[in-house]
């Protein structure tokens, strides 16, 4: 599975592993991937540069990246705490009548939620930026479109590529214009934040659209032969991101979701704005549907959604409660049936991509074959 991008990268397969835990990202790497990790969970820079001197060790100098969230106009002088109080009470409320009704337990005193998002602002995503930028990453990506000119312009000084993800080929044209390098075209069947273009058709269109950049394909991928398919709609690679959840390595702590995961099908996701204001695929779960329920009043936009949630959410993940627990993840969840490490997803997906390609020569050497035996019989 190599093309020019990951001759270009010096990686063996043209995988871009995208997952928010260390030791998958590195698993990638080491498998002969691109393992990209996503920063945005990060609170605290520190946090972060820990984890990554950590991968630098376990990587063993094989390239990986890093997954950054950040607006791509800068806004002087907002924190947190202005943020946060923007956020009406009757949203407050509502989040503690979810609790309350299935019985989420407050966190023990002392403890605040872990899991914070503060990596939507974009003062903790340029803390992130610095971080990144301070270890050998090859790749920095960013999430939600562009990243300001300036981080651009400072990645590309230290040699490092950037990559935008894009759900419209006319997202895919600007990020073009704004330099980035490597456009991840994204489905409506990926996990996380998407749009409503499928794949299929997503990807040829954003190929085409900003030629002769490399384009990396995304959304419902997570077999050989659809890494295969990728490839032959244009793309130089495929980003995947579900089907790394359930892989041995992945800090997925509760066996509650894990279960969930592995249990799911394809038709099991929903597009829900619950999450972070921005519409996001994930478990469908009790969570989201009261959301979407006649007393909700409504999800507020990014960064106020994912802050009004991000305790509730550490409750009910500290807690595991079963009708609540969900996670961002596309429909490929379907044929995420057992937990294997990242080497046997690697292996699977190398077996699979040659077993397409073969597939595919046996077609055309066979139409060969027609066309041969059709010319002989009209010169006979």
């Amino acid at each position: 599975m190599r093309t020019p991008l990951s001759d270009r990268l010096g990686i063996e397969h043209a995988v871009f592993g995208f997952t928010p835990f260390p030791a998958v990202a590195a698993a990638i790497s080491r498998a002969g991937g691109l393992g990209v990790l996503g920063a945005v969970r990060y609170g605290e820079a520190e946090e972060l540069a820990k984890d990554l001197d950590w991968m630098d060790h376990r990587c063993g100098g094989l390239p990986y990246g890093v997954d950054v969230v950040m607006p791509a106009k800068k806004v002087e002088g907002v924190t947190v705490e202005q943020v946060e109080a923007m956020i009406p009470e009757g949203h407050r409320a509502f989040v503690r009548a979810q609790l309350a009704k299935h019985g989420v337990p407050e966190l023990p005193e002392g403890e605040r939620g872990g899991w914070r998002i503060t990596g939507w602002m974009e003062e903790v995503a340029r803390s992130h930026v610095d971080v990144a930028l301070e270890h050998p990453i090859k790749l920095l990506a960013s999430a939600l479109g562009s990243p300001p000119p300036d981080v651009i312009e400072r990645a590309h000084a230290a040699g490092v590529l950037v990559a935008a993800l894009a759900g419209s080929a006319r997202h895919a044209r600007r990020h073009a214009e704004a330099g980035i390098d490597i456009v991840v075209a994204q489905g409506h069947e990926a996990g996380g934040h998407t749009g409503e273009i499928g794949t299929m058709v997503l990807v040829p269109e954003v190929v085409e659209a900003v030629a002769p950049l490399p384009v990396l394909a995304a959304g419902g991928i997570g077999t050989g032969a659809q890494v295969a398919a990728g490839l032959a709609l244009g793309a130089q690679g495929v980003w995947l991101g579900s089907i790394w959840l359930t892989v041995s390595e992945s800090d997925l702590t509760s066996p509650v979701l894990r279960r969930k995961l592995l249990a799911a099908g394809s038709g099991d996701t929903v597009r829900s704005r619950a999450l972070t204001g921005k519409p996001a695929r994930q478990l469908r779960t009790e969570w989201t549907e009261a959301w979407e329920g006649e007393d909700s009043p409504g999800t507020l936009p990014m960064p106020l959604q994912g802050l009004l949630v991000a305790e509730a959410l550490s409750r009910i993940q500290t807690y595991e409660t079963p009708e609540l627990i969900g996670t961002p993840v596309g429909q490929i969840v379907g044929r995420m049936n057992d937990e294997r490490p990242v080497a046997a997803v690697m292996d699977e997906l190398t077996r699979g991509f040659a077993q397409a390609v073969a597939r595919l020569d046996r077609i055309a050497q066979a139409h060969e074959r027609a066309q041969e035996r059709a010319q002989e019989e009209e010169q006979a």
